[in-house]
């Protein structure tokens, strides 16, 4: 699992997000709509996903 990668967009706003979805979203190094960024699969990028699930498309790389 370690090895596995996946691909986060954010495809929704921040403006108008609680604080802490914000924080989330920057975190993860993403600052821009449509900015792709690659983390590893595990749990702690899976909890951050499962936060703002609703601003971000998520695959498989």
């Amino acid at each position: 699992m370690a090895d596995k990668k996946l691909k986060i967009t954010l495809v929704r706003s921040t403006i108008g997000q609680v604080p802490k979805a914000r924080a989330t979203v920057t975190a993860m190094g993403l600052k821009k709509l449509h900015q792709t960024v690659e983390l590893p699969d595990n749990a702690a990028t899976r909890g951050q996903i499962q936060k703002i699930r609703h601003m971000v498309k998520v695959e498989e790389a």
